[in-house]
This record gives C-alpha cells, structure tokens and sequence, in this order.
C-alpha cells in the first residue's frame, strides 16, 4: 500500500479517492442539459480533494484514521558520509505520511458529507468534451459540454482536469506536454520493523541505481518507495520475502559504494566547515531495520517527467498529474498537486465572491502563473538531482558530496528548501 508524505499546510486540504467525474452545484440552464458551476475529470487524489476543497475538507476523517508525524529528515549519498538533515525547532512537526487509501476514505466520506453541494458520478467516463465557439450563436451554449459513455450529456462554466498524466481534458483542449520516461521505476510497499521505535524520522539514500526511502506510519510500519532500473524493479518485486527484506536493509546500511578518494575528501571539507562555523553537525544515523513485508503490497510503477505548456485555457484548467509529472525522489508529486487545489480554490473562491464567471480566464490566469513559478522550478530541480545521482562517477559524486555538506551547514538555506517544498 503506498502512502503520501503530506506538508503541513498542504495536508489539511489534502484527501483521497472518488468518482471519475465530480461536480459542485448544479443548477438548470436554458436547454435541457443540468449545468453546473464547476466539473471535476478525474477521482484520484487530486481529483477528488479538488472536490472536498470546493465543497469543505477531509483533515478531520483522516485524523479519526492512519496517519503518521514525522519530525525530520535525513538524506544522505550511498557513495560518501555526506548528508543532509531537515528538523524544526523543538522538533516540531514538519508533515504527515498518510497512505493513500486512508486519504481516499476521508475523501470519499468528506464527498459524502457535502452531498447536497456536489455530485459524484462514480464508474463514469467522459468520452466527449465540446467547448462554445469563440464567439458563440444566440442559440448556442456557452458552458463546456461533457458526454459521458452512456451517452448521457451536461455542461459547467469551467472544467477541471485532474485525470492524471495522460490527461484526456489537456488532450481535448489542445494543450502541449512536454515529457519523456525516466530510465527507472518505483517499487513501493508497506514494511514491518524489526521492533518498536518512535519512527519519526522520514530516511533517504540516494543509491548510484536511484532514491531509495523509508517514510513512517506507526511505530511498527513504514512505507518503502525505491526507485531503481526497470529490470532491477521486477526483480524487487518477484523475490522472495527473505530476499527482499536482505535487499532493501543492504540498500540503508551497505557501504560498499563508499571509496577513499571520496571519503578523505569529503572529510575535509568537513573539517573546514566546522573550523568556519563550530557548531554541532548532525551525524550520519540508520534506519530501522525491516523484518517483513506485508503480503501483495509490493508494486511497481515506472518513472517519468512531464509538464503541460499551459495550465488554462477559456473554462478549463488543469491540476495535478494533468499539468505535472515529477520523479518521487522529493516526494512532492500528489504535494504539488494539492498545491495547485490551494491555489485554484483561492482565486476561484474570490471570483465567486465578486460575482465573476468562473471559467474566465481573467482569473484562471492568476492560478496559473502563481502554479508555474513554483512547479517549474521544482521539476528542474528533481531532474537535475536525479541525474546528478544516478552515477558512481568520482567527480560527480564529490561535488554532490561537497554540495549535499554545505547546504548541511547553512541553516537558512535549509529553512528555504523546506519552505518552498511546502507551497
């Protein structure tokens, strides 16, 4: 069962799964077709949080359910002692990891609750969408016009597309993406310790094959997401029990991709830090050890990057995996999409307050570039680091090795990281 690491301000709009198509409040328009204020496409995560932020939030289910605090982070590179580590003062809460059908249950339940504001078709699928002409007729609709499979139609003045990356709304509409498919895939699964442990601190290692990271979910669990060669995926997820459990513990612990060269330079430059700033460095930890892992939960999915040219467009707009795909290494995929709900649920928000139409792109646009500015970034981030560590070379990794120790050292600069992670 995957889970997602949830920022502390995302987390509270954040919310699991529903039908494919959702809609907020319907009303009757001049032909026969129900019209309503806003459609979702799409019941993912996203999908349906998008949902529960327009029609009130699901925070409150999932606190009656699983769901777990972690006070740090420690990142740390598989081919040197260099690390880097996230904390708050007083160790204070720095986020969530909620599994995903947690989130979907609260979701579902928040759906349920607001029912008489939104509508949730489940088990349909659009198979049409028809935007108005430029300048429509006299007698033509100006709403967007969905048909569903079985041939049953309506309309809304905006359609949001949160139907994932090969989004069929970004399609329709005409908008570019650009994308290409990482040499990788993920293998995610729920694992049992080897003993009871306050299990606050969220671990990952970049390994020369790819991230490898260990997020809790009670004192007992965690959730494992190791992105790896394709090839090396399968064979993760067709061993043994045993097997799996030796490899994933290796991948935490194993120093054999360390060398000399790199470890007396990194300890150098250590040295001179400690010289220029003599405070207290945080020192390599491990993880707990695993035991076992839950039965069938071992599941791989492959990698890649995408991102749409346009966000908007006249009565559409698109959030999620629709507009983005990110490499997990900084766990931020499902995080940026609950960004982009934020977001569009403000500018929607004061659209509706001053009496606006919502599928305008007068204020769509505000949506889009605030998105932008941060997703952007965030995605050429992710791909550089990904890049960066997928190689054993000696020069590469002694300039992450010396990149990945003064971020170490700068505590401003860390406050950055994790503030801006959590937009």
């Amino acid at each position: 069962m995957a889970a997602r690491l949830v920022s502390r301000c995302g987390a509270v709009r954040a919310a699991p799964h529903s039908g494919p198509l959702v809609s907020w409040r319907r009303w009757s328009g001049a032909s026969t077709d129900t019209v309503y204020d806003v459609v979702v496409s799409g019941g993912g995560l996203v999908g349906a949080a998008m949902a529960c932020a327009l029609g009130f939030g699901a925070w409150d289910h999932i606190c009656n359910m699983r769901y777990r605090a972690f006070r740090r982070m420690q990142v740390w590179d598989a081919c040197s002692e260099a690390l880097i580590m996230f904390d708050k003062d007083n160790l204070d809460d720095m986020g969530y990891i909620v599994e995903n059908d947690v989130i979907m249950h609260a979701l579902t339940k928040q759906l349920e609750a607001v029912s008489d504001r939104v509508t949730v078709l489940y088990r349909s699928k659009a198979i049409r969408y028809t935007w108005p002409c430029p300048f429509p007729m006299a007698d033509s609709s100006p709403w967007v016009h969905i048909t569903l499979g079985d041939g049953s139609t309506f309309q809304t003045k905006l359609l949001i597309g949160a139907d994932g990356h090969n989004s069929g709304v970004r399609q329709a509409v005409g908008i570019q993406n650009v994308s290409w498919n990482y040499d990788q895939s993920a293998v995610v699964a729920t694992l049992h310790l080897s003993e009871a442990t306050e299990n606050n601190v969220a671990w990952q290692r970049f390994l020369p094959s790819g991230p490898i990271a260990l997020l809790p979910l009670s004192d007992t669990l965690s959730s494992l997401v190791w992105s790896t060669s394709h090839e090396h995926a399968a064979e993760l997820v067709s061993m043994d029990e045993e097997k799996f459990v030796d490899a994933v513990n290796s991948a935490f612990w194993s120093d054999a991709d360390h060398t000399d060269f790199i470890d007396t330079a990194g300890a150098m430059l250590q040295y001179a830090v400690s010289l220029l700033k003599p405070t207290k460095v945080s020192a390599r930890q491990l993880p707990p050890s695993v035991a076992r892992v839950d039965a069938k939960s071992r599941v791989l999915f492959p990698l890649g990057l995408g991102h749409a040219a346009e966000y908007v467009r006249p009565r559409v707009a698109l959030i999620g995996d629709a507009a983005h795909r990110v490499h997990p290494l900084a766990g931020q995929g499902v995080n940026m999409g609950f960004g982009d709900i934020s977001s569009l649920a403000h500018h929607l928000s004061t659209a509706a307050f001053n009496g606006k139409d919502l599928g305008s792109v007068s204020h769509l646009t505000g949506y889009e570039t605030e998105r932008q500015r941060h997703n952007t970034a965030l995605l050429a981030a992710t791909d550089l680091l990904k890049r960066l560590y997928s190689t054993s070379a000696s020069p590469l990794v002694l300039l992450r090795t010396w990149g990945l120790q003064a971020t170490n050292a700068v505590s401003p600069l860390k406050e950055q990281i994790m503030a801006f992670a959590s937009k």
